[in-house]
């Protein structure tokens, strides 16, 4: 385990030429793009958790059935400080630096002063970004660096705060069908406000990319949410959308920022700083994106800690949203690398097993959906109830009469108990039929939610990206059980309850990317592309391609080199013949050869 989380990894600067057995799809052109964490020791220091680890780049670029692999460390300007001091100068959330003991109390006193809340790292190991042409390296802080995909090459830094006043964001951006690109952050005491900002990065135009402009400067704020606490913001990975709304979930697992702004002269990690009550509530917030403001009613669920997102989709009145949900915050504490390097099989076990949970948001409160105006019509074939564009609080329901009835004749019973707007305190106002979920309205107004358990023991969900938002049946994701290392590629079926599943002893999947087929009539046409971490000595590591809809291998790369765990990425099609536009870098129509199928579990 030692060997897996702790060695430090090389570097692959020139591109190697994989060996691939079976056959690659002739149309699978592009690279896998990833980015996780390589280096976790710079001369006698080392990083106490693995998420600290410095940024490694590494890229598969499958050509006309062959595939090339390279690798090379973000030259952040937090890499940049460590090398040349040889030792950990710049602080990650989990591992406080001290760049030099020696210095004087008033320079220690300034170092202080500037750690209260702090510039953070520019070490963007997480994720992979598209923005407008470009491509960004990204974490957790208000930092970004361009990167060449092609080269692996670290470019500029990008700091948020000049377009948005943030100081953390999501490294799970959302892309809509136009190429704008919605994020969040965290605005930390501006203006005496702490609060959950959401901001667009509109698309750009042909003109803006001839011009070669950045769509960062035209980044605006889409709706900004007060934190339940001013000095405890949550902390969250990540968002759901539909087509019409954002959700957000406050967890109750925050950051106390007052704890924070001590934690360099009490010697202690930001980490230390955040905390998990089981006996708070986890607030879900719904923000409708064509008003920009909040759906009216407090709605909220059981404490829990969420990752990642999985999908949401609005249906029958209702918004329906899937996460990978923790019953605490102990996944965090298990990848500290004292951990790691101890029994780690013993002290998995302490961890909550992740849930694929569904949980469903009445978009009001009140049983017809809010305030209701009718208007009658003696013309038609059809009833219509629909929003109203300038209130969208107030529900239009067009009826139909028989000819010969006028205006002013009364609806029929579940109308007017609609009108009336009022739902019985303790009753269900969820009435979808696809889920068990629940929203219980309470006395106080407040909306209880229980979700709908799908399945249990997966992470690092993907979904094909053309149903992200819409209605959708499958999960990829990695399966992991007891254990936080993912073992088996589990393709879930949220209409059957069915599964699909992949797995080699010594093998170690990396989360399952989808790359949909051009030619795609079902869903899940395609293949998974994951990057394969052998255990074996023995066994080189290798790059794995799925047929997404069968579950059976159609190819693998191996690579003789010393392949990292990674965390997120995407995929870049070629340009050129077979290449196509898309909206979001995930949104790739390749096809895999057709295979035998195999049974579902």
């Amino acid at each position: 385990m030692n060997t897996i989380f702790a060695r430090n990894k090389k570097e692959q600067l020139e591109p190697v030429r994989a060996s691939v057995t079976g056959k690659i799809p002739a149309w699978l052109q592009g690279t896998l793009l990833r980015n996780g964490p390589g280096m976790h020791t710079v001369g006698e220091t080392s990083y106490n958790h693995w998420f600290d680890g410095l940024a490694l780049l590494h890229s598969f670029t499958i050509r006309d059935g062959e595939v090339h692999y390279r690798s090379k460390y973000l030259r952040s300007d937090t890499y940049n400080a460590n090398i040349e001091a040889n030792r950990i100068v710049v602080s990650e959330f989990g591992t406080m630096a001290y760049p030099d003991p020696c210095k004087n109390i008033f320079s220690k006193a300034f170092t202080y002063l500037s750690h209260t809340i702090p510039d953070f790292t520019d070490n963007c190991l997480i994720n992979i970004m598209k923005c407008g042409e470009d491509f960004y390296a990204t974490t957790e802080t208000n930092y970004m660096r361009k990167i060449n995909p092609q080269t692996l090459e670290t470019l500029e830094k990008v700091d948020y705060r000049k377009y948005v006043a943030i100081n953390l964001a999501t490294a799970h951006p959302h892309y809509d069908a136009a190429g704008n690109i919605l994020n969040m952050g965290t605005s930390i005491v501006d203006k005496g406000k702490t609060k959950y900002v959401m901001f667009k990065i509109p698309a750009m135009g042909p003109e803006a990319k001839k011009k070669g402009k950045s769509p960062l400067k035209h980044t605006e704020v889409f709706c900004s949410i007060p934190a339940h606490s001013l000095l405890s913001p949550s902390y969250y990975h990540s968002f759901g959308i539909t087509e019409n709304y954002v959700v957000f979930l406050e967890q109750p697992f925050r950051l106390d920022i007052l704890k924070m702004a001590t934690a360099y002269v009490r010697g202690v990690s930001w980490a230390s700083c955040l905390s998990f009550n089981s006996e708070d509530k986890t607030y879900i917030h719904v923000v409708d994106q064509r008003t920009r403001k909040p759906v009216p009613g407090k709605f909220y669920t059981d404490a829990m800690v969420v990752f990642h997102h999985v999908n949401a989709h609005e249906e029958d009145g209702c918004i329906l949203f899937d996460v990978v949900a923790y019953e605490d915050s102990s996944l965090y504490q298990l990848f500290y690398m004292a951990s790691l390097k101890q029994d780690f099989k013993e002290s998995a076990k302490l961890a909550s097993v992740p849930a694929l949970k569904r949980f469903a948001v009445p978009l009001s409160v009140d049983k017809a959906g809010g305030r209701i105006r009718t208007q009658y019509s003696e013309v038609g074939q059809l009833c219509v109830t629909e929003k109203m564009a300038a209130r969208p609080d107030v529900v239009l329901i067009r009826v139909t009469l028989p000819r010969g009835c006028r205006s002013g004749h009364s609806l029929n019973a579940d109308a007017q108990e609609m009108n009336e707007g009022n739902a019985e305190e303790g009753s269900n106002l969820i009435k979808v039929a696809s889920t068990t979920a629940t929203a219980l309205k309470e006395k106080d107004g407040q909306v209880y939610c229980q979700p709908e358990l799908l399945c249990e023991g997966l992470e690092l969900p993907r979904i094909n990206y053309a149903h992200n938002g819409k209605q959708y049946r499958y999960v990829f994701a990695a399966e992991v059980q007891w254990s936080p290392v993912p073992t088996k590629i589990i393709k879930y079926d949220i209409l059957t309850k069915s599964s699909f599943k992949w797995e080699e002893e010594g093998c170690w999947p990396a989360e399952p990317l989808f790359v949909p087929a051009p030619d795609a009539k079902d869903e899940d046409d395609g293949v998974i592309l994951s990057a394969i971490v052998s255990t074996n000595p023995q066994k080189p590591p290798f790059l794995l391609i799925l047929d997404a809809k069968s579950f059976t291998e159609l190819a693998r790369a191996y690579v003789d080199v010393e392949l990292h765990l990674d965390l997120h990425g995407l995929f870049i099609p070629d340009a050129g013949e077979g290449a196509r536009k898309q909206a979001p870098p995930e949104e790739q129509r390749d096809r895999a050869a057709g295979s035998h199928a195999a049974p579902p579990t």
